[in-house]
């Protein structure tokens, strides 16, 4: 089994919180007093689609990462 650099995998702290920061707020936005927003309900169509190109982010990362140590 490889052992993995510590610094590289802390390199991908930063995404997983932006993200987990995405997933509260699209929870916070979904609350009754920001239903009449038609912003809002943009925000929330487009959060998906940010979450997921921060994960693929993530995996590009990962694996440069993977294949730099190679």
């Amino acid at each position: 089994m490889k052992s993995h650099s510590a610094r590289k995998e802390l390199i991908l702290l930063p995404i997983l919180l932006i993200v987990i920061l995405l997933c509260v707020a699209g929870h916070f936005l979904l609350q009754a007093s920001f239903q009449n927003s038609n912003i809002i309900e943009y925000l929330l169509a487009a959060l998906p689609f940010a979450m997921f190109t921060l994960v693929i982010i993530a995996f590009k990362i990962a694996a440069k990462s993977e294949s730099d140590e190679q």
